[in-house]
């Protein structure tokens, strides 16, 4: 089908050069389909930079997709284009009207080493996240928020020395699952995180029937689990990432002086592993949401 996407919109010829269909809002209505209203809830760091990370491979999907871009009001989003965010962000009360959104995508966030109750915008973010358990199909955390997710369902996070920065493998460990059962038995995705989960803990949260564990690395640990509801899915990774995003982390992290070249990668002849995963998981999470919000209806 299409992304809803707005004429003017910034990112309309990187979404038109990579084939992927777009239409007007206008038309949209006129042909009569009805979307799923897809909600992203973008804390990344230069955000708008950001936004055709997801936008692609949400793009690729059969269905006819409305990307929601949502802003919290207690974030100061300092590195961002402020009038970009002003146009084309809403807030959580806007997004969710006139209708609740069928699914919530909440990005990673540089803000690992610190405690989550002294992140500035935690409290409307967990508001936000118990609301969105109630009323939206999924929500898909990545990363930063995959870890705040495992936080509320009662995993806290281990700060590491040193970065887990790189592309490498994982192990599907449910072959017949519904998002995860279409993926390769060992896929490939990049990390790019200063924390992770003990294993022991995930595991007894698994036995505790409050997580169900999807996958693993020798190196990375469980990167990709649910809530045993399947309202909440999370990914430490990052399968949205494009090879640009990856190199233009490297070349930050070279300027600081405190992180190595991401391993598994060649950034002189750089490739994506991980596309067939992105994509597979975006599809089917799509899918998903697609079928419970047809179920209720």
């Amino acid at each position: 089908m299409a992304l809803i996407l707005p004429r003017g919109y910034h990112k309309i010829s990187a979404v038109e050069r990579n084939h992927i269909s777009w239409i007007e809002p206008e038309l949209a209505k006129r042909q009569d389909i009805r979307p799923l209203r897809i909600g992203i809830l973008n804390i990344m760091p230069l955000g708008k930079q950001y936004e055709f990370n997801l936008l692609h491979p949400l793009g690729l999907s059969p269905l006819q997709i409305e990307p929601i871009w949502i802003r919290l009001n207690s974030h100061s989003y300092k590195t961002w284009d402020l009038s970009h965010l002003s146009k084309h962000y809403v807030s959580w009360e806007e997004a969710m009207s006139p209708s609740p959104l069928d699914g919530l995508i909440i990005t990673g966030a540089p803000v690992e080493h610190l405690p989550f109750e002294e992140v500035k915008y935690w409290s409307e973010l967990v508001d936000l996240i118990n609301e969105a358990r109630k009323s939206c199909a999924s929500t898909l955390g990545l990363c930063w928020a995959g870890f705040a997710l495992a936080y509320l369902a009662g995993v806290s996070k281990k700060v590491f020395q040193k970065k887990l920065f790189g592309v490498f493998p994982m192990n599907s460990l449910i072959p017949a699952h519904p998002i995860m059962g279409t993926q390769d038995d060992i896929f490939y995705c990049p990390q790019s995180r200063y924390a992770g989960l003990p294993d022991c803990e995930m595991e007894e949260a698994q036995r505790k029937g409050l997580l169900r564990l999807l996958s693993y690395g020798e190196k990375v640990g469980y990167t990709i689990f649910e809530t045993t509801d399947q309202r909440q899915l999370m990914h430490l990774g990052h399968p949205e990432y494009n090879v640009a995003r990856l190199l233009s982390e490297m070349e930050r992290d070279k300027e600081r002086g405190d992180v190595p070249p991401p391993e598994n990668f060649n950034y002189k002849k750089p490739q994506t592993p991980w596309r067939s995963h992105r994509n597979l998981m975006f599809q089917q999470w799509l899918w998903f949401c697609y079928q419970r919000v047809s179920l209720n209806n």
